[in-house]
């Protein structure tokens, strides 16, 4: 991406990690995604890239539908996704959109998200035609601070990238 300098807000302290994450190429997944968005009715079209812990990029966008409540966010697409692909364990999540001020996971995404961890980094980006302008960072839990919680009986599932159980959650 080039043009203006990209603004970065401050690190939420309790963020699980920000270094060592492709920012730009996660967002540049996501962007690539919201083109094949599928928004007849708003217009407006949302990509996302989920960056799995073996490093694999999972991209999603939104599919609308006439019926609202089967619409499918980008977020959620990317997720089942990965979750298809046999991956539970999380590192980062960019969103693209054409909102300004970038726009945060609806609250469905956050629970679904929240089910494999609470403490995932999240950039969420304006974007014009293919370069993002505007950036906002937080974490999945600024946005979901208290998620429902429903313990899981039996052993946890093993992600595909790292051989080890995944927990469900991590505070």
């Amino acid at each position: 991406m080039s043009g203006q300098p990209l603004f970065h807000p401050p690190i939420p302290a309790h963020a699980a990690t920000w270094e060592g994450i492709d920012w730009e190429a996660l967002v540049d997944a996501a962007l690539r995604c919201r083109e094949r968005a599928y928004a007849p009715y708003s217009g407006f079209r949302v990509g996302a890239a989920l960056l799995a812990a073996d490093g694999r990029i999972y991209s999603g966008c939104n599919v609308e539908n006439r019926v609202l409540g089967l619409t499918l966010c980008a977020e959620r697409g990317a997720l089942s996704a990965a979750v298809a692909d046999g991956r539970t364990s999380f590192r980062a999540l960019a969103i693209a959109t054409t909102a300004t001020p970038p726009c945060a996971p609806c609250g469905q995404c956050r629970d679904a998200l929240a089910e494999f961890t609470c403490d995932l980094p999240v950039v969420s980006v304006t974007a014009g035609d293919h370069e993002a302008t505007k950036w906002s960072r937080f974490t999945l839990q600024d946005l979901l601070p208290e998620p429902f919680d429903l313990p899981q009986p039996g052993p946890r599932p093993r992600s595909r990238g790292s051989g080890k159980e995944t927990p469900r959650r991590q505070r």
